[in-house]
């Protein structure tokens, strides 16, 4: 039986066939091998070393908000969202507003969400709640879309618990 055509494709399987073949080489050789070329051992002490630095250098605390910055920008989004409810549908400055509301109540919930110290606040249940329902109003019926109501009634009364929450420390 003839495996192949021409001789260079025997060869060339003679020669893989080689490659293949397995031989003990010391733990040493092996070294040795990689320290010639400066290679392979260069890089994993450079790994090594970083790894190390990384993992010793100091960090400081994570940035958590302060209890007065908190209450600051709580009060600034109540503020924001009550005059904006309150806006007429026909005022030419309503869209406005609401995607103004909406970059200023996005970026107090992703500030403020992660804080484990705030979660069980009574005035971020509250926040969370009315500016959740505030969102999904805008973005379900537009930016001019009157919100209904008692929708209205609820999300201020989610305010004003808030607010009164925010004065006791809460």
């Amino acid at each position: 039986m003839k495996l192949a055509s021409s001789p260079v494709p025997a060869v060339l399987t003679a020669a893989a066939a080689a490659s293949v073949v397995v031989r003990p080489t010391s733990h040493r050789a092996l070294l040795h091998a990689a320290s010639v070329g400066g290679g392979r051992r260069d890089v994993l002490a450079a790994g090594g070393v970083a790894a190390l630095l990384v993992a010793l250098w100091p960090c400081g605390t994570a940035r958590a908000a302060s209890d007065e910055e908190y209450v600051s920008e709580t009060k600034d989004v109540i503020g924001k969202v009550r005059s904006t409810i309150s806006m007429d549908k026909a005022d030419p400055g309503v869209a406005t507003a609401v995607e103004e509301l909406r970059e200023l109540s996005n970026s107090w919930v992703a500030k403020y969400r992660r804080e484990k110290s705030l979660l069980g606040r009574p005035s971020f249940r509250e926040m969370y709640s009315a500016l959740n329902a505030v969102s999904g109003h805008y973005i379900s019926f537009g930016p001019t879309a009157p919100i209904p109501n008692k929708r209205r009634v609820r999300i201020l009364e989610e305010m004003d618990t808030a607010e009164k929450a925010l004065l006791r420390g809460r």
